[in-house]
Parts: C-alpha cells; structure tokens; sequence
C-alpha cells in the first residue's frame, strides 16, 4: 500500500509541473475544448445565436443613430456658417468708413 501512494505523489507531482508550464497548459485547453465543443456547443447554440442577433440589431441602431446625429451636426455647422456670412456682410454693407466714437448715454 505503501508502494501505491508513492506513485500518487509522483503522479501529483507531475500534474504540479506540467500546470506551472505555460505551453502544457495551452496544450490542456486546447484538447479539452476540442474534446468538449461537439457536446456543448449544440446546448449553446440558441443562446449564442440570441447574442449574435442583438449585438447585430444593437449595431444597426447604433449606426443608424450615428449617421442621424452626423447629419444633425452637418446642418447646424451649415446653418451657423451661413448665419456668420450673413451677418458678416450685413455688418460690411452698413459700416461706414469711419465711425464716429459714441458717447455714454446721459439721459436720466
């Protein structure tokens, strides 16, 4: 019996080594993911495919409301710089050449 639980503290050993190896615990990963997608993945699929569609529908609505809001902006910025040529050739047309200083207003 003896004999027995040596070769249980080799095997534990063993185990503590190949976890503290980085490439051993890729190599894990990776068998238990091949080994365990064709029975999981049938039980996620619906829930993975809800998650895809709303991210989908998500990103469409967030595009749409992105091209909204930039248009938004193109016509306000348009706006305002018409506003500002406007007023820019108002103030041309109906400044005189030279401008009398104006007093403070005195009335009471």
């Amino acid at each position: 019996m003896h004999h027995m639980n040596q070769g249980n503290i080799g095997l534990r050993e063993r185990i503590a080594q190949l976890s503290a190896n980085p490439n051993a615990k890729a190599v894990a990963v990776g068998v238990a993911t091949v080994a365990l997608t064709p029975v999981i993945l049938p039980l996620m699929k619906p829930v993975l495919k809800a998650s895809i569609k709303s991210g989908v529908s998500l990103y469409e609505k967030t595009k749409g409301a992105i091209a909204e809001t930039g248009e938004a902006i193109a016509d306000i910025a348009a706006e305002a710089q018409a506003e500002a040529q406007a007023e820019a050739q108002q103030k041309a047309a109906f400044t005189p050449a030279s401008t009398p200083p104006q007093s403070p207003n005195t009335e009471g």
